[in-house]
Formats: C-alpha cells, sequence, structure tokens
C-alpha cells in the first residue's frame, strides 16, 4: 500500500502506460510536427529558492485525439511549484518554443514588472531567449501559473502550492486537481471560427426534434430576439477533451487513499473556456479555502468552479473502495474523471452527463425575484412560465433588452453591445447556471465567510463597471470600449484608496472577471471584517457582483475575463495605481 507524507509530497497523478508506447501509437505527422517530443502527462515538482522553466513545442494524446501542444520542462500541465511563504524565488524562463511567450503567477502578489503580461508590464519573451523573474513570497496556499499568451491552453500552466509558515488544516495527503480543456485545433484556429460564427462550437443548439422542454411560444420567443437559450459555453466536448492534472477521461487518472485518511484535494480550473460542476458522488467535500485563502469550513455537494478560481476540500473517504471524481463542463457535454481509489485499479460508477441547462429571464436581466428567484432548471413548465412573461414585457415595449438608452454616460453605445441587463439584480447566491435545482448541497459565494478578520475601511467612492458584448459578433469589452481601444484610459486607483467596485453583466453568459496584484472582498452579506478574499469573481448573466478593493499594490495591473477567447477578443483593462514609489507625482 502506498504511503505518502502530508507535508512533504504531492502525488499529480500515477499515469497508467509509458510516455514511449504513447509516442509509438501517434501518427508520423504528429511525431513530426512537433519535433518528436511527446508531452508527458502530470507535473514534476520544483521548489527551492530558484528553479528554471523551459517552455518547448510537443505533441501531446489522450484518448483517440492528438495534436500540437506546448510544454514547459516536458509535461502538461507544467511542473509543480512548491514554495514556502516567507522565501525569495528566483525563476529563470527559457523560451525554446516557436513562438512570444510569459509566464504570469496567477493570484501571487508580485511586484508588478514581474507580473507576466505581454503588452502590459513586459514585452513578450522571444524564441531563443530568457527572462528571470524574482521576488519574495508573500503569502500561503493554493494558486497557479500560466502563460498569458495563446500558449495557454495548449499546455503552458501548472499549479502552485505555497505552505504557510504555520499549518492551517489537518489532513494525510495532499493531492492537485488541475482542470484544463486541450483540443488538437490549435487556439488561433478556434479564435478565428469563434468570429466568424460564435455558434461554430455549439453543439446543443434548438433543432426541429429536439427535446428541450420548451413550449411553441417559447420557441418563437428566441427565435425573435435572435438568441440562443442553449449558448451556456462557447466551446463544447465535441472540441475539447477535458483534462485533469493532464489526463483525459480514458487514461485512469487515481489518488491513492486509506480508509479513514482525511484528504485534501486542491481544486484549480485552468481551462481556456469551460467552467466545471464538480462532485464526487457519494462524497461529502469540505471547502475550506477560495482563491488560495482560507475560509471557514463549509460542506457541500457540488460546486461549480470558473475560470482561474481554486478551491481547497476536504473530503473522509469512507467503506467504499472508490469514488468517482467528476469535473462536468457546465453546459453538460462533457466531463473530466479521475478516481479517488484505496487500491490501484479500483473504480466506482461514473454517472451520466445530465441534461444540459437553459438560460431563463434571470440570465437576460430581466428578474424582478431577486435572491433566491433564479431558475436554470431544464425541467418541468417554469422556462414556458418565464419565456411568455418576457414575450408579454417585449409587446408591451416597457422592457426592451436592446434598449441602450438604460445604459450609464460610462459605457460606449455601439455595434459592440448589443444587449442591456433591464434589472441586473445581485446574484451573489446563485450557484451557478443549471445548479439550483439538482437536489442536493451546492456552494454559492453568499457561503464564503473569511477565516480571519480583515481590516475593516469604509469604501470613499463607488466604480460600477459594465461586461458587454455582442454575441452574433463575438465581440467583448468593458463598458463597451475593447482594450485595443482605451489602453491610454485605464481604470484609475489612488494608491491605497478603498473603492467598492460594481460589475454589471449585460451580457447572458457567465464571465469569471480576474484583477492582478490584488486580493478583493466580496461584499456577499458576511460581516464587514469576515468578507471572504479574492482574486477572481464569477458576474453571473444578467446579474451583478460587487467587490471591495483596497489598491495598495502600484503598478499597471491587467483586468480581464479568464474566458481567453473574451479577453483576446477585448474584455481587457488596464487598472493603474498610482503613486509608484518614490513618485511624488
Amino acid at each position: 500500500m502506498l504511503s505518502l507524507d502530508r507535508r512533504k509530497l504531492i502525488t499529480s497523478s500515477l499515469a497508467l502506460g509509458g510516455a514511449a508506447g504513447l509516442s509509438a501509437a501517434m501518427p508520423g505527422w504528429a511525431r513530426a510536427a512537433n519535433g518528436g517530443t511527446l508531452a508527458r502527462k502530470g507535473s514534476d515538482v520544483l521548489s527551492g529558492e530558484y528553479m528554471k522553466m523551459t517552455v518547448a513545442d510537443a505533441a501531446f494524446q489522450t484518448g483517440k485525439r492528438n495534436g500540437p501542444a506546448v510544454t514547459v520542462n516536458g509535461t502538461v500541465p507544467g511542473p509543480l511549484v512548491r514554495l514556502k511563504e516567507g522565501q525569495n524565488l528566483v525563476v529563470d524562463m527559457v523560451n525554446d518554443s516557436s513562438e512570444g511567450t510569459s509566464i504570469h503567477w496567477h493570484g501571487l502578489l508580485v511586484p508588478f514588472l514581474m507580473d507576466g503580461v505581454p503588452g502590459v508590464t513586459m514585452a513578450a519573451l522571444e524564441p531563443g531567449k530568457t527572462f528571470r523573474y524574482e521576488f519574495p513570497i508573500r503569502q500561503a496556499g493554493t494558486y497557479w501559473w500560466h502563460a498569458h499568451t495563446l500558449q495557454e491552453p495548449m499546455g503552458h500552466y501548472g499549479p502552485i502550492i505555497i505552505d504557510p509558515k504555520e499549518p492551517d488544516a489537518e489532513y494525510d495527503r495532499d493531492y492537485v486537481v488541475m482542470l484544463s480543456d486541450w483540443s488538437p485545433m490549435n487556439p488561433h484556429t478556434i479564435m478565428a471560427k469563434l468570429k466568424k460564427g460564435e455558434g461554430y462550437f455549439n453543439y446543443n443548439q434548438r433543432t426541429m426534434t429536439d427535446d428541450y422542454p420548451l413550449s411553441a411560444d417559447d420557441r418563437r420567443m428566441w427565435a425573435k430576439m435572435r438568441m440562443m437559450p442553449t449558448d451556456i459555453s462557447d466551446i463544447s466536448a465535441v472540441t475539447y477533451t477535458y483534462l485533469l492534472n493532464g489526463h483525459g477521461p480514458e487514461d485512469g487518472l487515481e489518488y491513492l487513499f486509506k480508509k479513514g485518511e482525511r484528504v485534501r484535494l486542491r481544486f484549480i480550473n485552468g481551462a481556456a473556456a469551460t467552467f466545471f460542476n464538480i462532485r464526487i458522488p457519494g462524497l461529502p467535500m469540505t471547502v475550506i479555502s477560495a482563491d488560495g485563502q482560507n475560509v471557514r469550513p463549509v460542506q457541500v455537494d457540488e460546486f461549480q468552479i470558473g475560470n482561474a478560481e481554486t478551491y481547497d476540500v476536504i473530503v473522509e473517504p469512507g467503506s467504499s473502495d472508490a469514488y468517482t471524481i467528476v469535473a462536468e463542463s457546465m453546459d453538460r457535454s462533457g466531463m473530466g474523471l479521475a478516481t479517488l481509489a484505496s487500491r490501484p485499479g479500483a473504480r466506482a460508477a461514473v454517472p451520466p452527463l445530465r441534461d444540459p441547462p437553459l438560460l431563463t429571464m434571470e440570465d437576460m436581466g430581466m428578474s424582478g425575484h431577486g435572491e433566491g428567484g433564479m431558475d436554470h432548471s431544464a425541467h418541468g413548465a417554469s422556462g414556458a412560465v418565464a419565456g411568455a412573461a418576457m414575450a408579454d414585457m417585449d409587446m408591451s415595449g416597457g422592457m426592451n433588452m436592446r434598449d441602450t438608452s438604460k445604459l450609464p454616460p460610462s459605457v460606449k453605445v455601439g455595434p459592440g453591445v448589443d444587449m442591456v441587463a433591464m434589472n441586473p439584480v445581485d446574484r451573489m447566491g446563485d450557484p451557478g447556471i443549471g445548479l439550483d435545482k439538482v437536489g442536493h448541497r451546492v456552494l454559492n459565494y453568499k457561503q464564503l465567510v473569511a477565516a480571519k478578520p480583515n481590516t475593516v475601511r469604509t469604501p470613499t467612492r463607488i466604480k460600477e463597471i459594465h461586461l458587454t458584448g455582442n454575441m452574433e459578433r463575438y465581440m467583448w469589452s468593458f463598458d463597451g470600449k475593447k482594450f485595443s481601444a482605451v489602453t491610454d484610459d485605464p481604470i484609475r486607483f489612488a494608491f491605497n484608496e478603498r473603492v467598492r467596485v460594481k460589475l454589471v453583466n449585460d451580457t447572458m453568459m457567465a464571465h469569471p472577471i480576474h484583477l492582478h496584484g490584488h486580493f478583493f472582498e466580496l461584499v456577499n452579506g458576511a460581516q464587514r471584517d469576515r468578507q471572504p478574499l479574492k482574486h477572481t469573481v464569477i458576474v453571473q448573466p444578467g446579474g451583478s457582483a460587487q467587490f471591495d478593493l483596497t489598491a495598495d499594490e502600484p503598478g499597471d495591473w491587467a483586468f480581464h475575463c479568464h474566458l481567453l477567447y473574451h479577453m483576446h477578443n477585448g474584455m481587457f483593462q488596464v487598472v493603474t495605481v498610482r503613486p509608484l514609489d518614490g513618485d511624488k507625482s
């Protein structure tokens, strides 16, 4: 029986089969196009105060799919960076790949010139060059690193664990669960197809013979609006294989345990375009950390994790030999799989994919119900009622979802804005699209409470930012302005200023919004000194979310949607915090 020291060893994966065998099985074109190098699955471990990370082109295979990849130190994901709170870190990044690259230390508090964002804090590192990152480690928790280029969805990402100075939880085993999506189709090709037709990858669209619980009136209403109630994710499992630590559903990834042990699972969503619904049938999960920051323990049966978020959970396997870890895509087109196993080869049942969810009035910003009034169910007559009610409102002229006169003057109205949320209520209590009626406990942001008190300061102003887009043209932006149009007009905060930021989602898609260089406090109903700290927040469709920010990290910081193709198509801004150290202006 395998025994692991909980503080000294992280087993990222126990791969079945060798790299040499996989390489031989790959077709000649796949090997030749990438120099014959096949990526290994799973992460090696790097630790200490100095490390070298080499980026290279490679090939990748999972299931019946094979194609191009980008590795760091030869693996997908790249190495697990294991650090200690209070240490210093020096990393030499060597670019042996064919494209410019970088490393962004997602969630780490670093000097802004070490943040790794081409076009904001550095130029992309060109092929054949080396760049040195150097900074102190000022925190503890679960984080990750990734390229801030289109190499990211090809494999240029990996986990970070920073051990605290003092132990913060008791457990016997410690595992990383790095979630991602991979396609043999090049990311540049994916982006080009989305620009030509935003529904290109959506295989859940309505047809004459579908069995979605929509009435004839519902279908006419959606057709009149030129919108799809099934537009949940830009890209589905037809194109993507969902990976856990680089392993596809057929690869047999195992995490071993002994009965009676407490197992820490560190979930990291490193996907380019996929929200995941996480559950382990028959085994409750106790959430102890969100985005690397400790929270009061809350027991759940499922949680939705948006792109770039992290959640640490404790599980205590019972008498069963095995439990299935299910990472189902939010559109329910596919899933990533792994097994908690008491012995090698033990398996549990794999649940079938659930029915895909449908968008409703709340996702169009037309909710009058407020908290608890959400209905994303794909079952019953609720969709028909919502559709009829919305149709009545359109006919009466009382609510026009394209009425741009409702937008504040800060939003630029133009071809990049094709929808306005008419009543964007706070949706912090929403568990995520499709999870409000599943019949078991599902995490939502209102359940997150900081484990330790935060410093209480009253915000001196409110900054409202609208998440805008034109889905038919696949245009995304903040306040109607693409990044290319706002590089000279950043979001400005004074150093140490306390600001309440309100994000209003005028689109029908959920957006995970990430601010570099800072943690912010969710305004989620918790006591003011216990508002949970996060670096990424999901803003639900047609809804709003608020956070309190202390702008205490001077410099220029990226602020963007972490759906990769939304970011690269305009939903990106720069937050500038001034003055810099020594700057008197």
